[in-house]
């Protein structure tokens, strides 16, 4: 069993997409702008089973709120990055959004070791 505050990063970074090779603006990534739940499944690792995390998009920019640092943005195409830490450690990952609904893959390193697994987000 991983801390709330390793959790937290894993599951903010489970919802880690693909990298973003052009500016994300917000007219483009306004498709996406809200509130999302995001459900993070861990596959390999001492992280939790599956953890629930909220975040919000705004404008294309992701954030998250607990004891972790969030940073990402949405494309334009529902491609997203993010990136958290945390005292405790760090995550990123890789998916796609589309207007509801979206996953994919992520992966993190805390004090207990690396996790990784895939995640799933609902708009909400």
């Amino acid at each position: 069993m991983i801390s709330s505050s390793l959790r937290a990063v894993t599951l903010a970074t489970a919802f880690a997409f693909t990298a973003i090779s052009a500016p994300t603006t917000t007219a483009s990534a306004a498709p996406f702008d809200g509130s999302w739940s995001v459900t993070i499944m861990t596959r390999s690792g001492p992280c939790d089973p599956s953890y629930r995390y909220g975040i919000s998009i705004s404008n294309g920019i992701v954030s998250g709120g607990g004891a972790a640092s969030v940073s990402g943005r949405v494309s334009n195409s529902g491609a997203v990055r993010v990136m958290v830490s945390s005292p405790v450690g760090s995550a990123s990952g890789s998916g796609r959004l589309s207007r509801n609904s979206g996953g994919g893959s992520w992966s993190g390193q805390g004090s207990q070791g690396r996790c990784s697994g895939n995640w799933h987000a609902t708009r909400g």
